[in-house]
């Protein structure tokens, strides 16, 4: 096994064992890309202040998310089809989470279904929900996420409308893989991942085919989505869903001041700042650029986590300090999953840990929960001064 010490190691090993296709689904944004690169790079502009002298003894990285205990801040995020960036991905990430001791969310437009991490895992999983046209099939997933005892449904509000992603579009992306004579060669120098794949019946969308009406065959993520996508949805419809789930309420995507205050209004336990890991609106602001002005309107009121950007363990403490409660990691575990299945998932929360909890000794913290702002240097016009 090769030395792993930054998830960027992961990445490499990642780009060359996964079909183009599915390294290009995952690191890409829209368009130009601007909001994908700037989500990381912002977290550079942030420094942090040393601290010597400090009894470093009995350090915890523990704390909770929504009410439930984690060994850190970070949960996985909910991605598409991560059930073909490794075989089984899905199923295979909920156990690295599960062993780790923080939570796994699982996409709706995932590969492997409700159903199967339920009965590949123990501890309760988060669910993602896009708002979609087909009403009966949304009530039939909610029903599904309950029966499977998970805990927290993670509702999407920024995909009314599928952001356009030129490398998804050119590559033609489908699951199953259509065979085109240039994906052909690209697979095979990718036998590694071809023979996982042949080794799994979980070759499509689980949770949808099958289950939504006349959907016996879904060659196309791209083509359904963009069919699908409820392009209606609107703060009634989001409270029409807080209504319909019991459990711990998280709302996704929220990336101005005056949507978090909506968000108090439909009774959600905890808002994620996020601009879809730049795959939508491109041009927006980073989501660690957003977050200090959110915090500033509703942190008092709200659970205020953060997604989109987060490669280290730094730029976790970065987020906690800036006052998120929690923060979600995407592309990170899909690059150990990519690269080497539940030992790489279970290799990222190991790098981002050890990263997160040697800076916060370094700082002269003992605790997560006692980072702040006092732990960091901000420039002044942190976010941009913009006209009004």
């Amino acid at each position: 096994m090769p030395v792993i010490t930054e998830i960027e190691d992961l990445r490499r090993i990642y780009k060359r064992r996964t079909p183009k296709m599915f390294y290009d689904y995952a690191e890409s944004g829209s368009w130009t890309e601007q909001t994908f690169r700037e989500n990381t790079s912002d977290f550079d502009k942030i420094r942090l202040r040393q601290k010597v002298a400090v009894n470093m003894e009995g350090r915890t990285t523990k704390s909770e998310m929504v009410g439930r205990e984690v060994a850190m801040p970070v949960a996985l995020a909910p991605v598409g089809s991560t059930g073909m960036q490794h075989a089984d991905g899905e199923i295979l990430a909920a156990k690295a989470a599960e062993k780790f001791g923080v939570p796994f969310t699982l996409s709706t437009m995932s590969v492997c279904s409700i159903e199967d991490v339920a009965e590949n895992t123990s501890a309760p999983f988060w669910f993602q929900l896009y708002v979609m046209r087909d009403v009966d099939f949304i009530n039939s997933l909610i029903g599904r996420a309950k029966d499977a005892k998970c805990d927290a449904l993670v509702l999407t509000l920024d995909l009314q409308i599928l952001g356009q992603r030129h490398k998804d579009i050119k590559n033609g992306l489908s699951v199953p893989i259509r065979l085109a004579p240039h994906t052909i060669l690209d697979l095979m120098t990718k036998w590694r991942w071809g023979l996982q794949m042949l080794q799994t019946h979980r070759r499509t969308f689980r949770n949808i085919v099958g289950h939504a009406k006349d959907v016996d065959d879904l060659s196309s993520l791209h083509s359904w989505t963009a069919q699908q996508f409820d392009p209606r949805l609107n703060w009634d419809t989001v409270m029409d869903y807080r209504k319909k789930w019991d459990e711990k309420f998280i709302l996704k995507g929220i990336l101005d001041e005056e949507d978090a205050k909506k968000a108090l209004n439909v009774g959600a336990d905890a808002i994620i700042v996020s601009n879809h890991g730049g795959r939508q609106l491109d041009g927006a602001l980073s989501s660690i650029s957003m977050l200090p002005r959110i915090m500033d309107t509703v942190g008092d009121k709200i659970e205020v986590h953060l997604d989109s950007g987060i490669r280290s363990g730094q730029d976790v403490l970065k987020a906690l300090a800036m006052g998120a409660k929690g923060t979600y990691i995407g592309r990170a575990f899909v690059y150990g999953l990519g690269a080497m299945g539940e030992k790489g998932v279970s290799e990222a929360l190991r790098v981002i840990h050890t990263e997160l909890d040697t800076t916060m000794a370094l700082c002269g913290e003992r605790d997560v929960k006692n980072l702040g702002k006092h732990n960091l240097l901000i420039p002044e016009d942190f976010g941009g001064r913009w006209q009004e």
